[in-house]
Formats: C-alpha cells, structure tokens, sequence
C-alpha cells in the first residue's frame, strides 16, 4: 500500500531534532510520497536540502505562502519566478488567500494568488490552494483564472458541500487531512457525496494533527489516522482509499 501525503512541510524547524526519524517512520507506515508546500524565500534552500537527501521521496512545490505576502511581497514573487525558470517543480503552491490572522494584506494577497495562477499556468504546472476564511475572494480570483490549464488541489479543505462543488468546478482536487478527524469538523457529514476520485490526502504537518494526536506536532504518519476515518467514511478498505488517493495526486502532480 503506497501512501501520498500531497501536503507536508517536512523542512519546518519543528522537525529540526528528529527530521530522519519522522520520515523513516513514515515511509515505514506506506507513505513514500511527500509534496512539499513552499512558504516564502526563507525556506529555499532547506527545502532544497531534504529533497536532495530523499530524491526518490520528497517532490517540492514553488510559491509565496498568503500570510507571508507583506510589504516586500513583490521580491517574494521574483524569487518564486526565478527558482520556476531555474529548474522544476510539481506545482505552485502554497497560494491563496488568509483572512484569518491579518486582513492588512488582503489586495496584495489578492494580487500575489493571480500573479502565481498565471505563472502555474506558464509552467503548465498545478496550483496548491491556502483558503482560510477567504472562500468567496478565493473564487473571485479562480473566476478571473478559470480554464482547462488552472488545475490543483484546494488544500486543507474545510468548507461546505456547495464549496466543494464549487472548487471541484474550477479543476481542484479536495485535500483532506486531519479536519476530518474533529468533532466539530463538519466535513465528515457530506464528505461521501462526493467521489473518491475527487480527493488527495494530506497532513499539513505540522500542523493540524488529527484525533487522537490533537494539539499536538502534527507527522506525516498520522495520515494513517485520516486513511482510515475515510475508509469509515465511504465504506471501503483503506488499501482502496490509499490507492485511489495516490492515482489522484499522480493526476494531479504528473508523478
């Protein structure tokens, strides 16, 4: 059983004492594919580190994380367009809108997810969407983008079905992690209406742990927890929710 976390940030310094040991202990579990959301230009080159340490394991994406978007946001995105012209990526991401901490930004964020869409678009490449509290001024920007070359994955998502439906018209995948473990989660009331071939799996690690590691460092062998609630959830063996998920990221990443 392979198993593809599509969302992990493997470099954060949270893992900076036992970076080896979560990933061995991962890639025991099943998970032997790791995508790697970028943040801003800070993170490069660890980044750049892990992939070169697990080549065949960690697939890296290139983007300008929305809560990162602040006054010098213009040399971020020289930076994400000067590393895309530089060499490959499996996606631009993460990008989009984050009107939860900080709504200061919000016309420059709006201008940073655009201008990342048409360089995605460019690149041929998919787009990894951050959506907090910014699901109408996300499809704002989608509506102004849509077109058989905007593709991706709506990253963490936690909206309502109408949402999903609405992001799965715009060519977005529907990353699920570990929201869907919570109590007052809400995606685990409709997440069966919507076929499986619709959505990835994802940690977020490491943040957003699921149940039973709540409120805790978040590991990308904690996907395990979110394979097996889906499996509750569509009524299929878990080997079948990893397959299925897997074929969608190679959809989606090209890999």
């Amino acid at each position: 059983m392979i198993i593809t976390d599509t969302h992990t940030h493997l470099y954060s310094e949270a893992f900076d004492e036992d970076r080896d040991l979560i990933i061995k202990k991962a890639m025991t579990a099943g998970v032997q594919r790791f995508f790697i959301p970028a943040i801003d230009s800070t993170y490069t080159e660890s980044m750049l580190t892990l992939e070169a340490k697990y080549p065949e394991h960690v697939f890296l994406m290139m983007g300008l994380h929305p809560t990162h978007v602040k006054e010098n946001f213009k040399e971020e995105l020289a930076h994400v367009e000067e590393m895309l012209a530089h060499r490959s990526f499996y996606a631009v991401g993460e990008i989009g809108i984050d009107l939860y901490w900080d709504k200061t930004f919000l016309t420059q964020q709006q201008e940073a997810f655009l201008y990342q869409i048409e360089l995605a678009k460019k690149y041929n490449l998919p787009i990894v969407i951050h959506c907090r509290e910014s699901f109408d001024e996300i499809f704002e920007v989608l509506e102004q983008a849509k077109g058989e070359n905007l593709y991706g994955i709506f990253h963490c998502f936690t909206g309502t079905l109408d949402q999903a439906h609405k992001a799965m018209s715009y060519n977005m995948k529907l990353g699920i992690g570990g929201v869907v473990t919570f109590k007052n989660g809400k995606i685990d009331q409709f997440l069966n209406q919507i076929p499986l071939e619709h959505i990835v799996l994802e940690t977020d690690s490491p943040y957003l742990a699921p149940v039973p590691y709540r409120g805790k460092r978040n590991e990308s062998v904690y996907i395990v927890k979110i394979l097996e609630k889906l499996a509750d959830i569509y009524g299929v063996e878990a080997g079948k929710i990893a397959e299925v998920t897997t074929a969608n990221s190679k959809a989606v990443f090209g890999i």
